[in-house]
């Protein structure tokens, strides 16, 4: 199949439909810095602030103030620790229903050939091997629904004794829970009720990423045209079914496809709520798009660094203080260290083992370096687990009881990973 990208993104003056009269920036700004949340009509203030006005976001004046807030948000919240989930990268299958156009990760079953899926043997060698170099986190990131597109997938499946690929995933879960000591986390795409359910006895945290709620990266020529699984109202949906489930879950917005700055506030806007709802939100990542040769948008431009910094900012102007805000230490290689200004307090998984198989060309960082800039900035560099600390310490609320003593014997006093950065960093 072919997929087309014909459209161009949506300036963010044309057909405005955010108020015409909100308030100041400097009163939002004000109101961040004293520690509360822009949400609802602040939130569109930012955007309304075109390149004419006194106080545009485009300038550099105030870039520089709407980081500022978004840095003293994250300080009061989060203080002067940022984390990362040692872990390994599990690409259960490559094959996937869904097509988008900018994806290098899913193949057919030609491409595939006999590793339609890895075994479970397979799976638990990474584990093992992960583990022994102090990772605790097993990221299962997979493609969507293959046997309902590919009767190879279906028949590989059945051949096993499992109806669907996610019955499949639920199985290897629960082997490297119990048969290694890291702790799964599952992000395989859109689920139901019932799947949910299912995992979550092996998975103390579980993610999906909502990337955007714009109308127009799924009509005809956007690069979700063909991703059914790309709709923006069953992945809110999965979302709300794992925060009715009681699930810590890792969601986030991808920039730089089409969408406009609206669109991405719309898009946080609709995170926040359902954390609102639920907490159980415990991690928002911003991610940059970057262009892949041989896809459909091998000739888009990447993101910008502007319009990246501008984002992450707004996101945690809107998300608050204790929100969990994650960039891609690997997908900004020459400057990850900028956005530590513009209030992130995390940088995801970083694997010693395995290479981010959905982004090949981006390796990780060496953590070496990671912790010397981050230290440089003024943090302190923690590994935490693939669960955040307030979702297990002090309470029972969101972890079976079993997984949740399974977490607590991995975890320091704190909520991070025993033996923090040493473990993997040396001193000297």
């Amino acid at each position: 199949m072919t997929v087309s990208v014909s459209f161009q993104e949506a300036p963010d003056d044309k057909a405005p439909q955010f108020p015409d009269n909100g308030p100041p920036l400097a009163e939002v700004i004000a109101k961040a810095k004293a520690g509360g949340a822009v949400t609802g009509a602040d939130a569109f203030a930012l955007l309304a602030a075109g390149p004419d006005s006194p106080g545009s976001l485009d300038s550099l004046d105030s870039m520089d103030e709407i980081c500022s807030a978004a840095a003293s948000m994250r300080d009061q919240g989060k203080g002067k620790t940022v984390t990362f989930s040692p872990k390994v990268f599990i690409p259960l299958t490559h094959l996937c229903r869904d097509f988008c156009g900018y994806c290098t990760f899913r193949k057919d079953p030609t491409q595939a050939g006999k590793d339609l899926f890895m075994t479970p043997e397979q799976v638990l060698d990474v584990a093992k091997a992960g583990a022994a170099l102090g990772c605790t986190e097993a990221l299962f990131t997979l493609g969507e629904r293959p046997e309902q597109r590919y009767p190879e997938a279906k028949e590989w499946l059945a051949h096993r004794g499992f109806r669907t690929t996610l019955d499949y995933l639920t199985h290897v879960c629960e082997l490297v829970l119990n048969e290694t000591s890291m702790l799964p986390h599952a992000n395989p795409g859109t689920m139901a009720r019932r799947e949910i359910a299912a995992l979550q006895p092996f998975n103390p945290s579980m993610g999906l990423m909502l990337e955007s709620t714009s109308k127009a990266l799924y009509a005809a020529g956007g690069p979700h045209e063909f991703a059914p699984s790309k709709r923006p109202r069953v992945r809110l949906r999965t979302l709300e079914l794992a925060g009715q489930l009681r699930v810590p879950f890792t969601t986030g917005i991808l920039i730089g496809i089409g969408e406009s700055r609206r669109d991405r506030i719309e898009s946080l806007l609709a995170i926040a709520s359902l954390h609102a709802e639920f907490g159980h939100v415990q991690e928002v990542i911003i991610q940059n798009f970057r262009a892949k040769p041989n896809t459909a948008m091998g000739e888009f431009p990447d993101a910008e660094t502007v319009e990246f910094l501008w984002t992450v900012a707004v996101a945690r102007l809107i998300l608050g203080p204790d929100a969990n805000l994650q960039v891609p230490p690997n997908l900004s290689a020459n400057n990850y260290q900028i956005y530590l200004d513009a209030g992130i307090n995390d940088w995801g998984g970083v694997s010693p083992l395995t290479i981010d198989f959905v982004n090949p060309e981006a390796p990780w960082p060496a953590l070496a370096d990671l912790k010397t800039k981050t230290e440089a900035a003024g943090f302190q560099l923690r590994p935490r687990l693939p669960v955040y600390p307030e979702y297990f310490l002090g309470t029972k609320e969101f972890l079976p009881d079993a997984l949740h003593q399974k977490v607590l014997a991995t975890a320091d006093p704190e909520g991070y990973v025993q033996g923090g950065i040493q473990r993997y960093v040396s001193s000297t």
